[in-house]
């Protein structure tokens, strides 16, 4: 693996941009989803509709209802976006997505709240110029690898019959959370499961504490594809320790905040492996930014993934079929989180899932059920 990718999507006129809307909508999930910072059992969904001379996009915000994997959270991104970004993008008229970052650089942080309304952006500019998400980041792939990420269980029996089922749709990398007191031996039951061959990882969502080093060693005796985010995000030095006394690959989720901290972690050995979520890093097109910097230094990535609806699946598919992302990513099926999706169902083919091919991000978002499941009355965001 080396060399940058080649990116085409440069040309793309800028659009006008005349309003913004908010909406907030509830999601069931199909199954309850626990993590070592929680249990979820719905989402909580904030999208963003931007209305444009040349046409409507629409981005996801993939913010949790509370502030538990990061500082962002639904009602903060909302308020943000309403009273700081919003104004700036209104202020600017005319931009390309590419020019949103900058535009909205004024507030610090806030990355999930800025990466929603820059995918909304990048969705109208790109639907007006008649190409796709794919082809804008420079997709090499018409299709994906699929893997999946599996919460903690209540009961080892009950974690082999979930794994089960996801091995029989044909996911190609089985993902375990865990957290301390429930990671050695769930991980020994699926590993026996599964046979030796099987492409296997955990997650511990910074549950773990360097004095946790000698226990997670336990580990290296799975097989495991990588370790993902054991430590906190701010602490790069103690990953670094850690890649020193195991023999699993270590990955960095949370820490990867943008593309001179990934190329930082990489260059003091913290990680081997990077998982790219372009909410996380502000957008889609930092995160393109971080998988060259990561082709370039023959690191590999893979796609992580929060849960999001059709629309952000859309475009983290499309994100995915890059050179880099040489892993499974936690790209699932819709049937995955929802029994019914924002948008055309993504299904699960042979492990893999379709890089969507129409302009934009290639989905439509079913606007029907934005206003069957809505929470809040629309906010219609315009110039003052």
């Amino acid at each position: 693996m080396s060399g940058v990718a080649v990116h085409t999507g440069g040309s793309a006129l800028p659009v006008e941009v005349e309003a913004v809307e908010l909406h907030r909508i509830a999601m069931p999930l199909v199954r309850a989803f626990e993590t070592s910072f929680g249990r979820q059992t719905a989402r909580d969904v904030l999208l963003v509709r931007v209305l444009t001379a040349q046409g409507e996009g629409w981005g996801e915000c993939v913010a949790m209802a509370d502030p538990v994997y990061s500082s962002e959270y639904v009602e903060g991104a909302a308020a943000v976006i309403r009273d700081y970004l919003a104004p700036a993008l209104l202020a600017a008229r005319t931009v390309r997505a590419a020019e949103v970052s900058s535009v909205l650089g004024g507030t610090i942080g806030h990355r999930m709240a800025k990466a929603a309304l820059e995918a909304a952006v990048l969705d109208a500019q790109t639907r007006a110029a008649g190409i796709s998400f794919g082809e804008y980041f420079g997709a090499v792939r018409p299709e994906v690898d699929c893997g999946v990420s599996v919460g903690i269980a209540p009961s080892i029996e009950a974690l082999l019959d979930e794994v089960s089922e996801y091995v029989e749709a044909g996911y190609r990398r089985i993902k375990l959370k865990i957290k301390p007191g429930r990671d050695l031996e769930p991980v020994a039951a699926v590993r026996s499961m599964l046979g030796p061959d099987a492409l296997l990882q955990v997650d511990a969502n910074t549950a773990y504490t360097v004095a946790d080093i000698d226990h997670l060693r336990g580990l290296d005796d799975f097989g495991l594809l990588l370790i993902e985010q054991p430590f906190v995000e701010e602490d790069i030095a103690a990953h670094v320790m850690l890649a020193k006394a195991i023999d699993t690959p270590v990955c960095l989720d949370e820490s990867i905040t943008g593309t001179a901290v990934a190329i930082d972690a990489i260059e003091r050995d913290a990680t081997s492996i990077v998982n790219i979520k372009a909410g996380r890093v502000g957008g889609y097109l930092e995160a393109i930014r971080i998988h060259d910097a990561c082709l370039e230094r023959d690191v590999a990535v893979w796609c992580g993934g929060m849960l999001e609806t059709g629309l952000g699946r859309a475009a983290n598919v499309a994100l995915a079929a890059l050179p880099g992302f040489t892993l499974p990513g936690d790209t699932s099926a819709s049937d995955r989180y929802f029994a019914d999706d924002l948008t055309e169902s993504f299904v699960l083919v042979d492990g893999r899932l379709a890089v969507p091919s129409g302009p934009g991000t290639g989905v439509t978002v079913r606007t029907e059920l934005v206003s069957a499941w809505r929470t809040r009355p629309v906010e219609l965001l315009t110039r003052a």
